[in-house]
């Protein structure tokens, strides 16, 4: 199951690819340069994309996160921090007033739950997207979810099972410990503490740009047994909860999702899967 989780997750963040969505949404080639500018952790490879794509002249500076760059040829590309701004990303700042711009969502967290959701579809899972824009406290999320898991898994509603529900957004954390903690991990040890073990239920949750919170892990998985194996290490979920330390308690297990710089970044992605009922 673990892998049928980690095949959705990246298929969502497959579908955000640049070089697989910007070619359609190019506007027709003007009299004159195009000029590129772009910040965050897409933009490199954007730029990178629009440079492919792009028959006539063109320049311009993006500003990405220190190891999302890409090459370019004719588009400048800096580095600097993320999210707090450094003397880099000060120096590569450029937010002119653009005259009659036009804004488009070229790639979009829908479009990354839908292509989850083939992926479901494909290996016998009803997927259900709940939606693409959850906010809130992290462990508040985690435990709604839990519910909405266990009357799924033990009552067959709202939805029959085998069953994945799919969900995105970015939820919040406050931090009160001094744990290794981010928004995603934190919803999944929360999830796990009140789904008690249930033995028909997994889940991943992690961030589509590979960065949750501070660190470079994308997020985690949840199997079955995560509380059983913390417990053996001697390992409180409650108290690793408490301390905002979702990071260490999914490395401590191996159950930790790297991905490595994404080049992309479409928010939240979660995925709860539900097993039909054994049979006897």
């Amino acid at each position: 199951m673990n892998a049928l989780l980690r095949q959705m997750f990246d298929a969502a963040v497959a579908s955000a690819q640049p070089s697989r969505v910007i070619a359609s949404h190019l506007p027709a080639a003007p009299a004159g340069r195009l000029i590129v500018i772009g910040a965050g952790k897409a933009s490199a490879a954007m730029a990178q994309a629009v440079e492919q794509h792009w028959p006539g002249p063109i320049e311009g500076l993006v500003v990405t996160r220190y190891g999302y760059a890409v090459p370019c040829e004719r588009i400048e590309i800096v580095e600097a921090a993320h999210p707090v701004p450094d003397a880099a990303g000060l120096a590569g700042e450029t937010r002119p007033r653009l005259a009659r711009s036009e804004l488009r969502m070229i790639a979009t967290p829908q479009m990354a739950l839908e292509a989850s959701a083939e992926v479901a579809r494909a290996n016998g899972l009803t997927p259900h997207i709940l939606g693409d824009a959850i906010e809130g406290e992290a462990r508040d999320v985690g435990k709604v979810l839990a519910g909405l898991a266990l009357q799924v898994a033990e009552r067959g509603q709202p939805f029959k099972t085998p069953c994945v529900l799919l969900s995105g957004g970015e939820t919040t954390v406050t931090v009160r410990g001094d744990g290794r903690g981010g928004r995603n991990v934190e919803f999944l040890l929360s999830l796990a503490v009140a789904l008690n073990g249930h033995p028909r239920i997994h889940a991943l949750a992690g961030d589509t740009d590979g960065v949750d919170g501070q660190e470079e892990i994308a997020g985690a998985l949840l199997s079955p047994d995560t509380l059983a194996r913390a417990w053996a290490l001697g390992i409180k979920p409650r108290d690793s909860l408490a301390n905002n330390d979702g990071h260490g308690f999914f490395e401590a297990l191996g159950d930790g999702v790297v991905t490595g710089p994404t080049l992309t970044n479409v928010n939240d992605f979660r995925a709860i899967v539900i097993d039909g009922p054994l049979r006897t």
